[in-house]
């Protein structure tokens, strides 16, 4: 799962590949304290259609309007190769469906923290 080329950390889930480097870079860009991947991903269902659902947590004076957040899922998706469903995790551990809430919050794997 973990390569290590030249000094560059990559990570592989299925055919996605992510650079640490790359990941570090995107989420100072973003101000983003956070990220983590969940859903099909991390499992076996994953496949050639599935998209990458990340789970992220901006820095609290980072003010990013929704075309903001659209902006950072585009480059996010051009640096996995995937598309990208980019949720925020506050979203996430507000919500009122305590299932889907706990399912995701207990599988999220921590890709990027600081």
């Amino acid at each position: 799962m973990y390569a290590r080329y030249a000094g560059v950390v990559k990570v592989r889930y299925h055919d996605v590949e992510i650079c640490e480097g790359e990941i570090e870079e995107f989420c100072q860009k973003w101000r983003i304290r956070e990220l983590s991947l969940f859903g099909s991903l991390l499992r076996e269902d994953f496949g050639p259609t599935s998209d990458v659902a990340c789970l992220v947590v901006f820095e609290p004076d980072a003010d990013w309007s929704l075309l903001d957040v659209i902006a950072a899922d585009q480059e996010l998706s051009i640096l996995l190769g995937r598309s990208v469903d980019l949720v925020e995790k506050p979203v996430v551990q507000s919500s009122a469906n305590w299932i889907r809430r706990r399912h995701i919050l207990d599988s999220a794997r921590t890709i990027y923290a600081r």
